[in-house]
């Protein structure tokens, strides 16, 4: 069974900087594959961001481009969202969801086509 944890969310000002980290336990294998969600309140689960480390692709929601980016650190089996110069409309609940295996380009903005979710955790920004 794969555990997941977020971590790394908070308040902060727009113009700020967080970094999300998502920890994977349990059933550590090798995610070649990540996509961070986001949901706010009211809202469906809105594609963020997806990675493919295997291919060397990464698929952005086209409002945080150059704004956002992934990471990895396999030696503790976690995976980071960072997120620049945030926005009011970037409030939501961010979660990862990693893959043993990529998925097709028309997949990857879709939750459905994801297996495990770890808890989410908040972002808020606002003056």
């Amino acid at each position: 069974q794969v555990q997941l944890v977020e971590s790394g969310g908070g308040s902060v000002q727009p113009g700020g900087s967080l970094r999300l980290s998502c920890r994977i336990s349990g059933r550590t294998f090798d995610y070649s594959v990540v996509a961070w969600f986001r949901q706010a309140p009211g809202k469906e689960r809105e594609f963020v961001i997806y990675r493919d480390w295997s291919g060397g692709r990464t698929y952005y929601l086209d409002s945080v481009k150059g704004r956002f980016s992934i990471s990895r650190d396999n030696a503790v089996n976690t995976f980071y969202l960072q997120m620049n110069n945030l926005k009011p409309e970037d409030t939501a609940v961010y979660y990862c969801a990693p893959r043993i295996n990529r998925l097709a380009v028309g997949s990857i903005r879709r939750p459905e086509h994801y297996e495990y979710w770890g808890q989410g955790t908040q972002v808020t920004v606002s003056a």
